[in-house]
């Protein structure tokens, strides 16, 4: 790509053209060289957005309360973009669909952006591109940028490295509460969300989470997570109505930041993952591909199975012999 063609491309993107920034998104997923390239020019534009990390357990109705948080921003004259991280297809390679359809009706509105995400094996329940994606969506001018995770359990946590405000979904009745204490996510979350709590339980899920908060002596920035119920999505008035509550929230949430002067550790805290991620393109991805198209790598595993070395000696001999 000549350098007028990508600044085309960008100027597009910046325009809000959907088409133009699908295909890098799906470039950048396929760990195309010039994709990269494009990244680095897009990224002095970014940092305008704000980033709602969405998690919790598969089946907790995150991708109905996505759909309803782009219902909710929309009211409130706020572009938004959505990432949704699904499962890889075992055919394909690429994103089980799902969440996309889900959200259809928003098809058809120009302000707002939804995308898929395939796994493809990255732990965290998160693509190992969604930070990517998540710069062109904020270059695309998109103010709201929800990222929905997969929803794997005990990984979830991944997400508060990519997000400025993290929602954590449970559902009554899934043992949620266990679940939350098991995987660090009660200190991740700025707020809960008791999602489907027309259900039996749902009060003593709010009262357990209640519990486990008051047994917490500072949060950091002071900021106590608030518990969000939502009731049923088939109760048209009052869904609505709580939904408009946790939308609320999140704007509290997203003002406390800035006036609390917290915004630059979260935005300090991504940039970290970032250069990490960074790092391991530039130096670790070009070794592992030279030794495994060199064959190296079955040799080395050969001499693994017979124990004549071990696996932290021949991570340094490496080391040593590409990073001279």
């Amino acid at each position: 790509m000549t350098d007028k063609e990508e600044k085309d491309q960008i100027s597009r993107i910046q325009a809000g053209d959907v088409r133009t920034a699908s295909r890098l998104i799906r470039n950048l997923e396929d760990c195309v060289p010039e994709a990269r390239s494009s990244l680095k020019r897009i990224f002095p534009l970014t940092g305008r957005a704000h980033i709602i990390g969405i998690t919790g357990s598969p089946g907790a109705g995150k991708s109905t309360l996505v759909d309803a948080l782009i219902s909710a921003f929309r009211k409130r004259e706020k572009t938004v973009g959505v990432l949704a991280v699904d499962p890889t297809s075992p055919f394909t390679g690429g994103a089980i669909l799902g969440d996309r359809i889900r959200m259809q009706r928003h098809a058809e509105d120009p302000d707002v952006f939804v995308r898929s995400l395939a796994t493809r094996g990255a732990l965290g329940g998160l693509s190992k591109a969604v930070g990517d994606a998540v710069h062109v969506l904020d270059v695309m001018g998109k103010e709201i940028i929800m990222v929905e995770t997969v929803g794997t359990g005990q990984q979830e946590v991944e997400i508060v490295n990519h997000s400025h405000t993290v929602l954590v979904v449970l559902v009554p009745g899934m043992g949620d509460e266990i679940q939350a204490i098991k995987a660090g996510i009660l200190e991740i979350a700025d707020i809960f969300v008791i999602n489907k709590a027309d259900r039996d339980g749902a009060g003593q899920l709010a009262s357990e989470l209640s519990t486990m908060l008051c047994m917490v002596n500072k949060f950091p920035g002071d900021w106590q997570p608030p518990i969000i119920q939502i009731g049923n999505v088939f109760e048209p008035a009052t869904f609505a109505e709580s939904v408009g509550k946790l939308a609320d929230t999140i704007d509290e949430h997203q003002r406390h930041l800035v006036e609390k002067d917290l915004l630059g550790d979260r935005m300090r805290r991504k940039a970290m993952v970032e250069i990490n991620e960074a790092l391991r393109d530039a130096i670790l991805e070009p070794v592992l591909k030279k030794l495994t198209e060199s064959g190296e790598m079955e040799a080395i595993a050969d001499r693994l199975l017979r124990r004549e070395t071990d696996p932290y000696t021949l991570a340094e001999e490496i080391a040593h012999r590409f990073l001279k």
